[in-house]
Formats: C-alpha cells, structure tokens, sequence
C-alpha cells in the first residue's frame, strides 16, 4: 500500500479548491451571510509560527461556519495584506540596502509598491500552503487605491465632524524611527538604572531630589512638593537652585508630589514624560526643551550628546562638585517603541488627533456589545480604554504611508480639503490654492499611522463587493496582544462613522512559545512553519494548533506534530 505523501497530497486538493473556486463568495445570494472581518498580515517576508496558529483557529471557526450554512458561497473570508505602515518602510530597506530619509518621498514609495509587488505573492502562498479557506480571489492591501481612498475619506469625514485636530504639543517621539507615535505602540521594558539623590538648594540649604533622569536637569522649570508635606512648607513660593547650571526655578506646591517616593519633591522637566508636560501646561510654566528629534541635547556643555551619554557626563560632573548625596541601582520600567524597542522622547511636534479621551464612557458601552469569545478577554479592552492618557495622534513623520490629504495657507491659516472625487491623493503632488487669499498653500507631508487604516477593514473589506457586506460583520479574528491597538482602533472608527459595532462577535487567539519562552528572531528561537509543512505537511501544524482554546499561548513541541 503506498505511504501518504502529505505535500503531494494537500498541494493536489489546493488546486483542486483553486480550480473548483469552492470558497468563492457570491455576493449576490439572497441567503444568510456569514462575514469575516480578517486580519491582514504584515508583509515581513514570510510567514510565521503565529500566523499559521492563529490563522488555522480561525479557519476552524470559518469551515464550521460553512457547513453549518451548507450553502455555497454563503461566507465572506477575503484575505488582505498590511502592507502601508513602518515595518514595511524597514523591510524595502533592508531588502534594497536603501535609508528612506535619504530619498525623495516620490521615489521611495514607488521604489515600495515596487518591491511590494514582486515579493507579496510568495507571501500569500503560505497561506495557502496552511489551508486558509479565504477567497483569495478577493483580496486588499492596506495601500491599495481602494484603502487609500476609503481611509482619506474616513480623515476628511472626521475632521468635519470636528473629532479631528491639529495641536502643537508634547508629543510622544522616537528618536530611532523619527516619528510621532501613539500610546498603543509603546511597549514597558524593564530595565536597570540608577536612582540619584541630587543637591539642589534654596536659601543656601540643601533641598535634595532623587531622579533618574538627571541629563534633564538643563530642561528643570519647576520642583514640586505635596501641599501637606510638612518638612517643606517654608519653602513654597522660594525658589530652588539648579546643580550645575547657573538658574533657579520656583517651588510650587502640588499634589502630584508624593511625600513617600523619594525625598518628596519632585523635579518637573520639559519633557520627561507625559506627566511633565502635563504639569508645565497646567501652572502654565514657561517650557525649557533641550532634546532634539534625534534624542540629542541641542546646546550647552552636553551639545550633540545622545540620551545616556548627557546621563553619564553629568552624573561625572556632579560626583565631581559632590552634588550626589545618594545613588543606588534599580530595575524601572521604561517605554520604548514597540516597532524598534528604542526608549521613547516627548518633543514638541505638529500632529494630527482623533478626539477619544472624551468618549472612553462610550467606547467602554461598545465593547460590552460585542461578545468576546473567551469572554474574559474583554477585560483587556476595558483596562486599555480606562487607561488612556492621550488623543489618538494619527500623524506620523515617513514616507511610506497614506497620505495625509490637507494643504495650509500660511496667510490664513485655512486648512483645505480635497473633494471625495479628487480621492486618493498625494498633496506633495497636487497644487491648491487657498479659497480665502488665492495663494498657493503648502501641503502637509506626513501620512497616516497604518492604524488609522487598518481600523477601516470591515469597511475596506465590504467596498470589494460594493458594500454588499453591511456592518456589523460576524466575526473578527485576531491576537490578544492588539487588542490595544487594531480591535480598539477599529471599535472607535465604526462608533465615530456610524455609531454602530464593526462586529458581533470576536474571537482571540493566543501567541506561540517555544520551551515557554515566546518565540523571537533575536533570541534564535524561531521555528519556521514552511519547513513544518514540508516535514509533516499542513494538517499536523493545523492539528498541533487545535491543541489550545481561545486566547491561550501555546507550547511549540515536535511531538505534536508527530502525533498530528
């Protein structure tokens, strides 16, 4: 009897679904639908162990679904791909041996689509070697006309309803990718570091204050003290010298200070971090900002110093002076950016927000709405929602994106918007001029974070059958770990245009760990789910990924693909 050849095999009845078109969707069937609001992969080369598990738990509820219609053409599964955002920006230049910033943005996008074009189908084919039952035959990219447009027009839409502005502030920056960037891509890293009791003095008295950021002291406007910390009320209304520079700043009382940390008093610095800024804005403190977009002190005696650099020189200087009363090593928990693990700067920059720290009653009701499958994970919106901080800034310093579609008249200061019918444009490509002044206008050169899109899929997804899906889908698929970001994002998108759920129900899968450790490239712990499939073919990988429920990690061992 001959031996089961599962490549042979499972690549004979891919053709066969292939030819047969037996997971097309007949948008005009009169039947129930049945609607999937997939997740589009980042394009990053190829599959990996993740995709392949959560693809095939969401492929499992998708057949399910199909037989339980038992009606052909009864599901919408199209397949998308993410392909606009800064991963991508990074891949080209990887694979091209090119930097984006030394490129005209002309260039380098066309130099992406490019790219994008000649590398993406190899990577769909893994997911058509999983046995993803998606209509492949409709499918989108993030960059494609169609998203371009939908998610220019979700811009201009918003900003007349006036959930979109455009400020001036503290924003959150990271120097390596140089640009702005929203909470959802900050990521806590633990990290050691040292905690310094340093001198400051008024009066001629020492007034000690422990930080961990002493590179700042240039940027010092204020030191704290809590309102009832008795040990200092003779101090409120004095003002504090600053060690090493030749200013003094003043002393204020506020309740932010916390008598147990530290020494009390609290060093205010523009900008440490998000309670900074906060905190010069509301005593309306006059901003002193010594970093520069590339994490660097601009001037002075530290000038052209990066971050930790600035940090050892100083602590030097003042060990030197002995202005260091105490010093001891901790762990702390430092923000960095998700993308590239690089620590996190606010800078004073232009950005573009949507409105949501006005709304989190509401976005809070949206999510008791949707039925959370497991339901406890619905705890993970719940605690995001309640925690934010910030406006969604939506603005980001690249090349490679979707454009923002505004030009400024600098004589006016009127914004212009573009028509639905002039839809997708490039405003760098495209000349206006101002209504008011007749002027030529100046166009806005940043794009739109990829979440700004991505947050549109249903909407993307129903438009490849002329919006023949309506919203709410039935299901959206996806990884707790963006929970934060692409269910939020896209919760608050369908809430701000319609004012209803983007889905019914949604489904969570978990993450893939190997020896309990979660899988990454730097740490050499990558199984690759191609040579899986090659060894013992797609229906024991999809096997060994029905080992786990909703939600859960799981354990990568051979020996469930052996079983499988």
């Amino acid at each position: 009897m001959e031996s089961y050849d599962a490549s042979k095999d499972e690549d004979k009845i891919r053709k066969f679904w292939e030819k047969e078109k037996i997971y097309s969707f007949v948008p005009d069937s009169k039947k129930k639908i049945y609607s999937v609001d997939t997740p589009p992969p980042t394009v990053s080369g190829k599959m990996h162990l993740g995709h392949a598990f959560s693809y095939s738990q969401q492929d499992f509820i998708v057949r399910f679904k199909r037989m339980q219609l038992a009606g052909k053409g009864q599901v919408f599964y199209p397949f998308g791909t993410d392909d606009n955002g800064l991963p991508t920006e990074r891949l080209i230049e990887k694979l091209k041996g090119v930097k984006s910033k030394e490129m005209s943005r002309g260039d380098f996008i066309k130099l992406c689509l490019k790219t994008l074009k000649e590398i993406t189908p190899d990577f769909i084919e893994d997911w058509k070697r999983i046995g993803s039952s998606c209509d492949f035959d409709l499918s989108y990219s993030t960059i494609d006309e169609n998203s371009r447009r939908i998610s220019q027009s979700s811009f201009i839409e918003l900003f007349k309803k006036k959930q979109i502005y455009f400020a001036d502030f503290p924003t959150i920056w990271c120097p390596e990718c140089q640009t702005a960037i929203a909470q959802a891509e900050l990521e806590d890293k633990e990290l050691p570091g040292l905690f310094s009791t340093l001198k400051f003095s008024c009066d001629e008295k020492e007034l000690l204050i422990a930080t961990t950021r002493p590179e700042l002291l240039g940027a010092c406007v204020a030191v704290f003290v809590h309102p009832e910390d008795k040990r200092y009320k003779s101090l409120v209304g004095k003002k504090a010298k600053v060690p090493l520079f030749d200013f003094e700043v003043p002393i204020i009382v506020d309740k932010s200070a916390d008598p147990e940390k530290g020494t009390g008093v609290l060093m205010v610095c523009s900008y440490g971090d998000k309670f900074d800024a906060d905190a010069i804005a509301r005593h309306k403190l006059n901003p002193k900002v010594i970093l520069d977009k590339n994490g660097r002190i601009i001037d002075g005696e530290f000038g052209g110093m990066g971050v930790k650099e600035a940090r050892k020189k100083t602590l030097e200087m003042l060990k030197e002076k002995n202005l260091v009363a105490e010093q001891k090593q901790i762990t702390h928990i430092v923000n960095v950016h998700d993308k590239c693990g690089t620590g996190i700067e606010f800078i004073p920059t232009e950005q573009w927000f949507i409105k949501i720290l006005d709304k989190k009653k509401e976005l809070l009701a949206q999510g008791k709405k949707v039925k959370w499958f497991p339901g406890h994970m619905r705890k993970r919106y719940d605690n995001w929602v309640n925690g934010l901080e910030w406006d969604w800034n939506i603005s980001r310093n690249r090349h490679f994106g979707i454009p923002i579609p505004v030009w400024y008249c600098k004589d006016c200061d009127e914004i212009i918007l573009p028509e639905e019918k002039e839809l997708p444009i490039d405003p760098l490509e495209t000349k206006k001029k101002c209504p008011k002044c007749k002027k030529d206008a100046l166009p806005e050169e940043k794009v739109l974070d990829t979440w700004a899109t991505s947050s549109l899929t249903p909407q993307i997804a129903s438009n490849l059958v002329k919006d023949k899906i309506k919203i709410p889908f039935s299901l959206r698929p996806q990884a707790h770990d963006i929970i934060r970001t692409w269910a939020f994002y896209t919760i608050v998108k369908s809430y701000l245009h319609e004012n209803k759920l983007p889905w019914e129900e949604i489904a969570i899968s978990g993450n893939v760990s190997l020896k309990g450790e979660k899988m990454s490239k730097s740490k050499g712990n990558v199984i690759e789910p191609q040579k899986i499939i090659d060894e013992f073919g797609a229906d024991a990988l999809r096997f060994w990924a029905a080992g786990s429920k909703l939600g859960e990690d799981l354990d990568y061992q051979e020996k469930d693909l052996v079983t499988g």
